[in-house]
């Protein structure tokens, strides 16, 4: 089994910027897709952006341009660098690795 350690949340302004952590345990990281997703408050959890193994990346409409994922297979770490940040991006953002999940970490995009 994975385990998945999120971190780089926090509160920031809107067009604000922060960079979000996941990293892996064990050997599968550099083998799988990485994901990342995210459930604004009293809303379902939705997908975000994906990165596959060699480094193809897709993202939901409402963060093109803003998001960026990427990964780095020695480190076993993804990440998600976010900019431009809203306050509808408001959420607990979670990664995904082979049915896995982290705790999530909170971003809050507030004046």
């Amino acid at each position: 089994q994975v385990q998945l350690v999120e971190s780089g949340g926090g509160e920031v302004q809107p067009g604000g910027s922060l960079r979000l952590s996941c990293t892996a345990s064990g050997s599968i990281f550099s083998f799988s897709p990485m994901y990342w997703y995210r459930q604004p408050p009293e809303k379902q959890r939705e997908w975000v952006a994906t990165i596959s193994r060699g480094g193809s990346t897709n993202y939901t409409d409402s963060v093109k341009g803003r998001f960026t994922i990427s990964r780095d297979n020695a480190k076993k770490t993804g990440y998600l660098h976010m900019k431009s940040l809203k306050p509808e991006d408001t959420a607990v953002y979670y990664c995904h690795i082979m049915g896995n999940w982290g705790q999530g970490t909170q971003v809050t995009v507030s004046s």
